[in-house]
């Protein structure tokens, strides 16, 4: 067992999200909130559809994060210009700008931890995050995330 690995892993990821966490708590947000923000920003026009599987959760959890973040004016859903079914999310600026202070204090985070390695050691973090990946999913913002980021991690 690797123990070692399993909860540094644990404790990582506790205070990655962690600090988000706090300022989502002061809208009434939680994580789920958080993960529908950040790829809803990241991939402006993302399909309901395509979010349901990024994401892994039922339509009933998401429906009921999506409301609140419509009604609350941080994402707007429009219909597909080729298909009127299809639902379209997109950030408004309120949205960009939690998204902005999340991943801000994310990125804090990670620039500190990559500031205590050797310029390579990055490189060596992202293969072995790509690798704790399931390489059989299907995800398709998956697959653009690793076909849009470049050697220095920035698109």
């Amino acid at each position: 067992m690797r123990w070692d690995i399993i909860e540094l892993l644990f404790f990582a990821y506790r205070d990655f999200v962690g600090d988000p966490d706090q300022e989502l708590e002061a809208f009434g947000f939680g994580r789920a909130h958080h993960r529908v923000m950040h790829f809803v920003y990241r991939y402006p026009g993302l399909k309901v559809a395509d979010l349901l599987d990024v994401l892994r959760i039922t339509k009933q959890s998401l429906g009921r994060v999506l409301k609140q973040l419509l009604d609350e004016g941080y994402i707007v859903q429009k219909t597909g210009d080729n298909d009127r079914r299809q639902r379209l999310l997109y950030a408004t600026p309120k949205g960009e700008a939690l998204v902005q202070k999340l991943a801000g204090l994310q990125t804090t985070r990670i620039t500190r931890a990559l500031a205590e390695m050797a310029p390579e050691d990055a490189e060596t973090v992202k293969r072995f995050l790509r690798a704790m990946i399931d390489r059989d999913d299907p995800d398709k913002v998956l697959e653009t995330i690793f076909a849009n980021v470049n050697q220095d991690g920035k698109e």
